[in-house]
């Protein structure tokens, strides 16, 4: 039985991989997105419980793809990953409804821990 579905949305395939495998042996099932499109077109046609979403992409950023999926599935939680951390950007994201905000480069550990408070407060609401 999964822990939780986690959706991962990133333009490199290096943090694809790397949420993957930290995730994966912990019991989270991982799906991976290229772009913020694909990852909305995954989320309409599959049940996520999180999404992990770059804050810089091409096309469309980490916070246009929150706030679609807060308008949306308000229920999925989302934690915002960059490497390109400023205070207004932490502060919009959370204002939005991000769970948390997470500076690359991170450790498994820290994503892990991340993402297992991100789905105990999903499942206790």
């Amino acid at each position: 039985m999964t822990k939780g579905r986690i959706l991962v949305v990133d333009d490199e395939d290096i943090v694809r991989t790397s949420c993957s495998r930290a995730l994966v042996p912990e019991g989270y099932e991982v799906t991976p997105a290229k772009n913020g499109l694909e990852g909305l077109k995954l989320i309409s046609e599959n049940k996520f419980d999180l999404v992990l979403t770059d804050l810089k992409m091409p096309d469309m950023d980490g916070i246009e793809v929150l706030r679609r999926i807060k308008e949306g599935w308000p229920e999925i939680e989302v934690i915002i990953i960059t490497g390109y951390q400023t205070v207004d950007t932490a502060v919009k994201s959370i204002k939005l409804g991000a769970f948390d905000y997470i500076e690359k480069p991170f450790t498994p550990d820290a994503l892990i821990t991340a993402v297992s408070k991100a789905l105990n407060r999903r499942r206790a609401v």
